[in-house]
């Protein structure tokens, strides 16, 4: 079972801004928006590109390097909503902004989900 691990203080992150932690073996994209911390992987499938120094805008990370847009709700890729990245628990404890984060299966590593209809 995954454990709640701290990555940053509250005020560590910018409002409208994210950024990249390693937890688990994974880099994980945390963001801030509108008071509420987000999780989601911070590498875009379609060529790796840091998620975390993407624009943010109205709950949607736009990769920096393409333009391909995520949600950081819940990972899904905004032109293909069959498509999405992992996206993982976030809370505040105190001062501490936490992430859950399963350790990566190397089978799938870098691989975006595609979901059933």
């Amino acid at each position: 079972m995954s454990e709640f691990t701290t990555v940053a203080k509250v005020g560590d992150i910018p409002a409208g801004e994210g950024r990249s932690y390693a937890v688990n073996g994974r880099m994980v994209a945390v963001f801030h928006e509108n008071g509420a911390y987000r999780a989601i992987d911070d590498f875009c499938p379609h060529m790796g590109a840091s998620l975390a120094g993407g624009y943010l805008e109205d709950g949607i990370v736009s990769c920096p390097w393409h333009a391909w847009r995520f949600k950081t709700c819940d990972g899904t890729w905004c032109d293909n909503p069959k498509i999405s990245i992992d996206s993982f628990a976030s809370r505040v404890q105190g001062d501490d902004i936490q992430v859950c984060v399963p350790a990566q299966d190397d089978s799938d590593a870098g691989s975006p989900t595609a979901t059933e209809d």
